[in-house]
């Protein structure tokens, strides 16, 4: 015998203040519209500020959905309270109606209480990682009403569990736990790429878009309580009177010990800052990192094995050979914060922000906009260079060093992308893309190129299949005459400056 389906009625589209995220709203509302009569289960994680709640939020009030957030100071009992009042105003009772006994009890009302306000019963219950600090048996009621569900008619009812603790929130599906296998969607909700970044911003002026970016990322939440003055206003005196300022929420010390509390597996916080800020300064190997701090490599690779499953740092394999990953920090505000608040902090908690932020520039151009620079020279390859590349959207992007025996010397290469299905690290692979990226204010000339040119020949000598790549430079601040008359001539060619980076 076959299964029933129950008819859903249409989705709604995507309120108009919900930016960008379409992506995100289809998958949303696909795991939704699915017209089976069964429980389906949804995960739903990402960093703090990239804007989870805001989206959960506008997809369960297009559907009058339940949706109820978890409190980090709430205890097992007052929490079981405020769960049974915000059932009780769902169903259209007065607060205090319903005192229901356990999550059981209110895991089942949430599902009744859904289905019968709407045809599609949806429960959203957001920061579930705070729930899981005094109930930790939760995972195993949900596995029980799921499978409880899963027979019969059913109610096609639609959970979706959200969170900001990464480590906590992966975990939930992984090995033995009690929802492995359950879960129809795992979306990892992450920052809005540096495009819309740009346009939440409303920010005209491209060299301040990509400032504000180098140092918040696209982080929506960061918007909003930034306040004013915004960057329009001039970048240097916002970050004044923004991240360098004590008063404000968006402070980056303040940000970042509120980022890290934000996991429960991150404990002791000077050895993770300490780490941090070897990171930012440069130490990209477990061994460096170990001796920036004067301790040994075994010391800090638990802690590193942390921050990598929280999504506060990022390895970075080559592309090309087998190597130690390259360790870099996904948090722009952390490594602001490491970079520039931390060593002035004294000066900028006594009200010289302006005099620090001066003194600081040197470093911010060459530790914070340059590499930043050279991330979004990749993102640009991995999103938009198949508008211009001759056979289209690339494969793998990333790094690598390019031996030079002759000259005795390796070569860096900011950007490099194989050929759409190639595998990193396999021998004899087609390169699509070689890349320079620079952010200091000379202009790029041939020069450059010439260097790219010696790569490609090196590559080549080497075994790789270098026959169809394409030669770009990313610059920001635009390029000499003469490697501008040669792009027009060469289609090998790509010259890559802000508003091409931007795709204006």
């Amino acid at each position: 015998m076959g299964r029933h389906t129950t008819q859903h009625p249409p989705i709604p589209d995507k309120p108009q203040d919900v930016v960008d995220r379409e992506r995100e709203w289809a998958l949303l509302t696909d795991f939704i519209g699915d017209p089976s009569p069964a429980m389906r289960l949804g995960i739903v994680s990402g960093r703090r500020r990239h804007g989870k709640s805001y989206l959960l939020q506008a997809l369960s009030e297009s559907l009058d959905g339940l949706y109820v957030t978890a409190i980090r100071e709430e205890g097992r009992l007052p929490a079981l309270q405020r769960f049974s009042d915000v059932i009780a105003s769902h169903a259209g009772l007065h607060s205090g109606a319903l005192s229901l006994p356990d999550w059981p009890a209110v895991l089942n009302s949430a599902i009744n209480v859904a289905a019968r306000r709407s045809k599609v019963p949806l429960l959203i219950i957001d920061e579930l990682p705070y729930l899981l600090q005094h109930s930790p048996e939760l995972p195993g009621f949900l596995q029980q009403l799921y499978d409880d569900h899963q027979r019969g008619e059913g109610t096609g009812a639609r959970v979706i569990l959200c969170g900001s603790a990464m480590s906590v929130m992966h975990e939930l599906l992984s090995g033995s736990k009690p929802l492995r296998g359950r879960a129809v969607i795992d979306l990892r909700l992450g920052a809005f790429d540096y495009r819309a970044s740009r346009r939440f911003w409303q920010i005209e002026d491209l060299p301040t878009a990509l400032r504000v970016h180098a140092v918040l990322g696209g982080a929506p939440g960061y918007q909003p309580i930034a306040g004013n003055p915004t960057p329009n206003d001039g970048f240097d005196a916002w970050v004044s009177r923004t991240l360098l300022d004590p008063g404000r929420a968006v402070y980056s010390r303040t940000e970042t010990e509120y980022l890290l509390r934000e996991d429960p597996r991150i404990t002791q916080h000077t050895l993770y800052y300490d780490i941090l800020s070897a990171i930012a300064q440069g130490a990209t190997t477990p061994t460096k990192i170990g001796a920036a701090l004067g301790r040994p490599r075994n010391a800090i690779a638990h802690p590193l094995d942390v921050l990598e499953s929280t999504s506060y740092i990022h390895r970075e394999q080559d592309i090309l050979r087998p190597r130690h990953p390259v360790i870099t920090l996904v948090d722009p505000v952390i490594r602001f914060n490491q970079l520039i608040t931390l060593p002035q902090a004294s000066a900028v908690e006594q009200g010289f922000a302006e005099e620090a932020w001066k003194a600081s520039t040197p470093t911010f151009n060459s530790q914070i906009l340059g590499p930043h620079f050279e991330e979004l020279a990749r993102t640009w390859t991995r999103r938009y260079a198949h508008t211009v590349l001759p056979d289209g959207l690339p494969g793998p992007v990333g790094t690598t060093e390019v031996p030079d025996p002759s000259a005795r010397t390796k070569h860096e290469v900011d950007v490099i992308a194989l050929a759409l299905g190639e595998r990193p690290q396999s021998p004899r692979a087609r390169i699509a893309l070689l890349g320079e990226a620079k952010a200091t204010v000379a202009r790029r000339g041939v020069a450059d190129l010439q260097r790219l040119e010696r790569i490609r020949d090196l590559l080549s000598e080497q075994g790789y299949d270098t026959s169809g790549v394409a030669l770009a430079l990313f610059s920001l601040y635009g390029f000499h005459a003469d490697v501008t008359e040669l792009a027009k001539r060469r289609r090998d060619v790509l010259l890559v400056d802000l508003e091409a980076l931007y795709g204006l």
